[in-house]
């Protein structure tokens, strides 16, 4: 990898039985969703119905283990739901989930249909290493609110994400801030897939190369290798 992505032990500590799955590719081509790409969205949502056999986002022992680390740093999880429930109740919904870019669809689409935390950020916008810590309460978390940009900061003892200039996910995987998003005008990006006991390590790579092949499949040329999970206390 390019750089660095590391877990606190901290981190570890408050929850010993979380996986992360890296995929590093450049040379990608993002744009509008297409078609294809909404049609992918329309599936992953057939595949969680399937999955759940009537059941809710939130009685999933997956998400019930998310929930389980949420509540053990402070978060309440059933008003800031980590990023695959969230995205499971709107795929569940009457509106559906949202179309947004394409490289941000592909990603989606494996989160809702194996019901997996993945985020994706912009590698050209990384400043440093990446890191998942419990926050201070000082970092800045740059976002946006009523249309202009603000400065926010984390509650102590959250578990952010971050880099060098500051917080790029709040609470573990809920709100990703806009400076490292991706954008139709990305290039190069860093897929993180991230998963909780008793969710086996293997569905976790699973879930990567089925992401993996789709970042091809969209982006010939594209350079894509897939990171495997580090053992505790060592980079990503």
């Amino acid at each position: 990898m390019t750089f660095t992505l590391t877990v606190s032990d901290e981190v570890r500590t408050l929850v010993p039985g979380f996986t992360h799955v890296a995929i590093e590719a450049h040379g990608l081509v993002n744009g509008t969703s297409t078609e294809e790409s909404s049609a992918l969205l329309d599936e992953a949502a057939r595949r969680l119905a399937k999955r759940l056999a009537g059941r809710a986002p939130h009685e999933d022992p997956h998400m019930v283990a998310w929930r389980d680390a949420y509540t053990a740093f402070g978060a309440k999880p059933s008003r800031t739901r980590n990023s695959a429930e969230a995205l499971a109740k709107r795929a569940l919904g009457e509106a559906g989930l949202p179309r947004i870019n394409l490289l941000v669809d592909l990603y989606n689409a494996i989160s809702v249909a194996r019901l997996i935390p993945v985020g994706g950020e912009d590698a050209d916008r990384i400043r440093g290493g990446m890191r998942l810590v419990r926050a201070t309460g000082e970092e800045d978390f740059v976002t946006v609110a009523g249309g202009a940009e603000t400065v926010e900061h984390p509650e102590a003892g959250e578990v952010v994400w971050c880099d060098d200039s500051g917080v790029t996910c709040r609470r573990w995987n809920w709100r990703q801030g806009p400076r490292t998003r991706l954008t139709e005008e990305t290039v190069s990006g860093i897929f993180l897939l991230e998963t909780l006991a008793p969710m086996p390590v293997a569905e976790a790579e699973s879930a990567a190369a089925e992401l993996a092949e789709l970042l091809e499949k969209f982006s010939p040329t594209a350079r894509i290798q897939v990171h495997p999970p580090a053992p505790a206390g060592t980079p990503a």
